[in-house]
């Protein structure tokens, strides 16, 4: 693996267009992607809303995870078989039913082989985060 701390080796177009190929289920966005963080937005509607009037959390986990992966191909290029391998999710707050789903990822620990990052997720215009999540991720060894 050549070395990607140091540089973006996809961007938000790149990234954008090879989720829709290898993730097409992914009905977000990604509204920005740099060294430091990435950010994905996820429309709520009433499909992602359990009993209560609350966002679920497999919507929530689903966000976070997404933007690890996301955070991670922006570093190593396009690894579709990057995985989750640990995935630890801590529920803050309640979200808001009606507003879109925020994801800030950041990675912690871009090894060649494993991956450790973190995610906060807000309900937008709300600034206490509703979850953190941290995960790891295995990178497939190159060919």
């Amino acid at each position: 693996m050549t070395e990607q701390t140091s540089a973006l080796l996809m961007d938000r177009n790149e990234l954008t267009e090879f989720l829709a190929v290898v993730y097409p289920q992914f009905a977000g966005q990604i509204t920005e992607v740099t060294l430091e963080h990435t950010w994905l937005r996820q429309p709520i509607d009433i499909s992602h809303l359990r009993p209560g009037g609350t966002v679920s959390g497999p919507t929530m986990m689903a966000l976070a995870d997404v933007a690890l992966y996301v955070a991670i191909l922006s570093r190593i290029g396009p690894e579709a078989l990057t995985v989750t391998t640990d995935f630890t999710c801590h529920f803050l707050n309640k979200p808001v039913a009606n507003a879109a789903l925020l994801a800030k990822a950041t990675l912690l620990k871009l090894g060649k082989r494993l991956v450790i990052g973190e995610v906060e997720l807000y309900s937008e215009g709300q600034d206490m985060p509703v979850a953190h999540v941290v995960g790891t991720y295995s990178v497939p060894p190159r060919r």
